[in-house]
């Protein structure tokens, strides 16, 4: 899987992007931040709130409990606003 990291959550990864082999445990998009979760603090920082985060799959936004597998690009990003 090809993740994207934007905006804060890119700051507190270290990183604009990673491609990662999901494990079959992951089916969800929550699923892969909670993996992503045990990759360091870095990441855990990152995603310490998840009421804030977004997510889309193949350029198309979906909710967290959105199926995902290893052949998907996935994008997580802070809410945006406009001005």
């Amino acid at each position: 899987m090809n993740i994207l990291y934007f905006a804060r959550i890119r700051e507190h990864i270290g990183k604009s992007s990673e491609e990662i082999t999901l494990p079959e445990r992951v089916t969800t998009v929550a699923d892969v931040i909670e993996h992503l979760e045990t990759l360091g603090d870095n990441y855990k920082n990152a995603f310490a709130e998840p009421d804030l985060l977004r997510a889309a799959v193949n350029d198309e936004y979906v909710p967290l409990d959105y199926n995902v597998s290893n052949t998907d690009e996935l994008a997580l990003f802070p809410p945006m606003t406009g001005g």
